[in-house]
């Protein structure tokens, strides 16, 4: 993942004749001219630096530029820690999956989305098996009411092929 950097325009680099200006305390003066704007940073030694430039007219802010961009790196920082990514796990079964192996894949699946993971889960059917459709299927619709208090389905059972398929997004 490539991080695109805003480039945040201040003093000299604002190059539009007029901007709407928040002094150094956050009052609004106006729209003032680029230079007027420049002499008021000047006055109170801080930086004019371009907050909103897709606003019409721009909206500049007297401030120390140092700080403003600490700020923003630290707004980033928090927003990164909450953020979650989430994961794909994948439970595969036979048509002819044994109970107690069954109960260990449904503990499984239980355990992912306690965790807040998606599952995906994979039925798969190997030579004379695909005559049994109906047997799969009915081990899928367990698999959904044994995971329903923890899960709900994402995507309904779908054949592909050999594989039936479907999705569970943790409640």
């Amino acid at each position: 993942m490539v991080a695109i950097k805003k480039f945040i325009r201040i003093n000299d680099k604002i190059r539009v004749p007029q901007v709407r200006l928040v002094g150094p305390d956050g009052s609004q003066l106006g729209v003032v001219s680029i230079q007027n704007a420049l002499d008021i940073a000047n006055q109170h030694e801080l930086d004019l630096v371009e907050v909103a430039p897709q606003a019409s007219p721009p909206v500049c802010r007297v401030i120390d530029f140092s700080k403003f961009k600490y700020d923003q790196e630290k707004k980033e920082r928090e927003a990164k820690k909450h953020q979650r990514q989430s994961r794909l796990k994948e439970i595969r079964l036979k048509p002819n999956i044994d109970d107690h192996d069954y109960q260990v894949k449904v503990k499984h699946a239980v355990g992912f989305l306690k965790k807040k993971d998606k599952v995906k889960v994979s039925l798969f059917f190997r030579g004379r098996q695909m005559e049994h459709l109906d047997l799969g299927r009915k081990i899928l619709d367990r698999f959904i009411i044994d995971v329903q208090n923890d899960g709900q389905i994402e995507k309904e059972p779908v054949l592909e092929g050999r594989i039936i398929s479907f999705m569970v997004a943790p409640k």
